[in-house]
This record gives structure tokens, sequence and C-alpha cells, in this order.
């Protein structure tokens, strides 16, 4: 069962997806400010484009059960926004990416995360930078919750694609013709 996450609701992705998650070519594409989470060890689960944005993965590596979040802000202000797209927002996207994964059994303790993304897009970058505070946001959310980044490729200045697959967790990171492996290293 692969569930994508766009709204307040969830949706079998057997179902008519109305939000930007598509299955292509065998893979879960999770679009900007969606998630996407599974069972289904065959998946393979992918998002492009990560700039200032952050694509966090966690992995049950005993349930074989995973997900991705690609989130594009840190928190929202707007309560009613967060609740039409929770995963636009780190605040309520990244809980929800931890909550969908317990729903399907995936235990806390057994979680691998890692994150990819919040590179600084624009030279004149500072601390107050969209990447910045979102990969503060990703940080104070794990270290609150007593998780630690199995892989972490953020920051920088380039754009990123990540996927993960669900056989056996590996995570994998490419950039223009470039891949590389981040978990397991």
């Amino acid at each position: 069962m692969i569930r994508v996450i766009t709204g307040p609701e969830e949706r079998s992705m057997s179902a008519v997806v109305k939000g930007r998650a598509t299955r292509e070519d065998g893979k879960v594409v999770v679009g900007v400010a969606d998630c996407a989470v599974s069972d289904d060890p065959g998946a393979e689960i992918v998002t492009y484009a990560l700039g200032s944005c952050i694509g966090v993965t966690a992995y049950d590596p005993v349930a074989r059960i995973g997900g991705m979040l690609h989130f594009m802000l840190p928190t929202t202000i707007d309560t009613q926004r967060g609740q039409e797209k929770p995963a636009m927002f780190g605040d309520t996207g990244i809980p929800l990416l931890f909550r969908s994964l317990y729903a399907l059994g995936a235990e806390k303790q057994r979680l691998i995360v890692c994150a990819v993304g919040g590179a600084e897009m624009l030279e004149d970058s500072s601390d107050s930078s969209v990447s910045a505070r979102n990969r503060t946001i990703l940080r104070e959310f794990l270290w609150t919750n007593e998780f630690l980044l199995s892989a972490d490729e953020t920051g920088g200045s380039i754009s990123r694609t990540v996927r993960i697959r669900l056989e056996d967790g590996a995570i994998s990171v490419r950039h223009g013709s470039k891949e590389w492996r981040v978990w397991p290293s």
C-alpha cells in the first residue's frame, strides 16, 4: 500500500490522486509540498529538484516501510494553510511523515532518517534564508524527538534529486549526470 498525503487526508495510490504525487515507471514521484509512505518493499519513492526545499526520508529496515516528505518552507503562521497543505511546511510536514509511517507499522527506534536539499540557491544568502531556516526546523524536530540523521546531504549550492528504495532502504542522490549513494554509506 502506498499512501500519498497531500492535504489533511491520505489517499491510496490505487485511488485517483488529486495531489502532485504520482506513480511513474514503477516509482512514486513526490511533488513539492507532498509526502508519500509505503509498506510495499518493491516501491521506490523519488522527488526532484530539491533546491532550498528539503527532502526527508525515513525507513524501518525490519518492517521495510518507508516514506518521503518534500517540504518548501520551515513554518506557517496561517493555521488554515498549514491544515490544507501540511506537507508544504516543515513544522507540520515532518510530524505528518512520521505519524504516517507509524500508522503503517514502522517503529520509531528502528527508523533511519536522511535529509537532502536545503541548498543556498541565491548568492546573497544569509542566515535568515529559507534554506537555512528549513535546515534548522528539521534539526529542531529531530533533536526534540530524539532522532539522529543517518545521512545528511543538505546545504551547499546545488539542486538535487533523492530516491529511496524500500527493498533495502538505499538512499541515492543525483545532481546532473552524477549519482551517489548516501545511505548506507
